[in-house]
């Protein structure tokens, strides 16, 4: 039985779904993602969430990502997976997790329909009720959860944590509020360094980062120059290079992926370009404008030689 019910805290880790040319989950490398992101000191592995493509995978590559995370963090850190959309599946998906070993999950908006917040609670509530794992609920897209509705999942012991991937600061405020340290609270935005100055304030003290399965000593001197209130590295990072991938990111729909894994490819941590539709990999153009980005970032802030990276 999970005791320990407490969401991560930190920079979090969300590696991607390595594929073939041949569209095969490469579980190698996969595990090669995860190391890295555990060498680099990310306080939690969340694997076959958005990031890793969760809406494309198979049952039998969804229990193969899940059986690679547990097995390689080997109780370093936790483990979260992702569920959600169909109901179903999503209860399939959070037993194969249980079973597989992982501490938790993140519970993803049910897809396609919009429920009432009666409706949602209940959805929530099932899922997170259905094993003992610890449970994150996460508000996107078309899911903002009401007051009412977190009243009803406060009292549920599985529910850890809020994840936000809105932006709504007034919501976020009235949330944090009136629950205060009930739940964990992670920033889910759309590369979460652009939003992470206004979520600290608010009590949020840990966000999914994408930029990490590549240049994660930068995500931490960001972070950290957030919690410190150095202002002038932070609009230094800013500048040159938050804001710069960014706007590569919003260039098309799908770079939230592919732009991930473009970037380890850059960087020397070769995962292909291949993802599975509608997802489209990068365009040249763009994989070449982050390149420059990378070389740079990499001029103002290389990476420190450590014991693990010789």
């Amino acid at each position: 039985m999970n005791q320990f019910r407490k969401a991560p805290s930190g920079i979090l880790g969300f590696p991607i779904a390595p594929f073939t040319v041949n569209n095969k989950l490469d579980e190698k490398l996969l595990a090669q993602n995860i190391q890295f992101l555990l060498n680099e000191g990310l306080e939690a592995i969340f694997v076959a969430c958005a990031a890793g493509e969760y809406p494309s995978l198979s049952k039998e590559e969804y229990e193969a990502m899940v059986e690679v995370a547990v097995t390689v963090t080997n109780g370093k850190v936790p483990v979260y997976t992702g569920v959600g959309g169909n109901i179903q599946t999503s209860l399939e998906f959070a037993e194969i997790s249980a079973k597989k070993g992982a501490d938790g999950y993140l519970i993803l908006p049910p897809y396609l329909v919009t429920g009432e917040q009666s409706g949602l609670a209940d959805y929530f509530k099932t899922i997170a009720e259905s094993t003992d794992l610890n449970a994150i609920v996460y508000q996107r897209d078309q899911v903002s959860l009401s007051v009412e509705t977190l009243e009803t999942l406060a009292e549920v012991p599985q529910v850890v944590g809020v994840k936000d991937g809105l932006g709504n600061m007034e919501l976020n405020t009235l949330l944090t509020q009136t629950f205060k340290q009930r739940f964990g609270w992670l920033n889910g935005m759309p590369l979460a360094e652009v939003t992470m100055p206004a979520y600290v304030p608010l009590g949020f003290n840990s966000y999914s980062s994408a930029i990490s399965n590549y240049i994660p000593h930068i995500s931490r001197i960001f972070y950290q120059s957030v919690l410190n209130q150095n202002q002038e590295t932070v609009n230094d990072l800013y500048q040159h290079v938050i804001l710069p991938i960014n706007n590569i990111r919003r260039k098309r729909n799908g770079y939230a992926v592919s732009l991930i894994k473009a970037g380890m490819e850059i960087m020397g941590l070769p995962v292909g370009q291949n993802v599975r539709k509608p997802i489209q990999p990068v365009e040249r153009e763009h994989y070449a404008e982050l390149e420059t980005i990378l070389k740079q970032a990499l001029d103002r802030y290389p990476k420190p030689i450590t014991a693990k990276s010789l």
